[in-house]
């Protein structure tokens, strides 16, 4: 039981791991690059794309103001457990200042 319950939960939490390091990396290149909005609205779709993370594009919250970016989201992904419906809550926020 302990191993099919390994098998459905750690590939949730390592695609949301991949996500969080992800947007930390968006936040920083775009701190550290002054990007506009647009840009960095697209690097975290492309980054939800790749991540297979179930989150909508619109609900992605996105700030960038004077070179501080911060990007933040929720979602919940429902994994069956035949016995047991798991819900897991992710809360991802990165965020970097500009150094000057």
């Amino acid at each position: 039981m302990l191993i099919y319950a390994g098998i459905k939960i750690v590939p949730v939490l390592i695609n949301e791991y991949e996500f969080q390091d992800g947007i930390q990396t968006i936040a920083r290149f775009a701190s550290a690059n002054r990007q506009n909005l647009d840009k960095i609205r697209k690097d975290v779709n492309e980054e939800i794309i790749k991540d297979e993370v179930p989150i909508a594009p619109e609900d992605v919250h996105i700030e960038a103001l004077n070179g501080n970016v911060k990007i933040s989201a929720e979602y919940a992904i429902l994994v069956d457990l035949k016995v047991y419906q798991l819900t897991l809550n992710f809360h991802p926020v990165a965020s970097n200042a500009a150094l000057f």
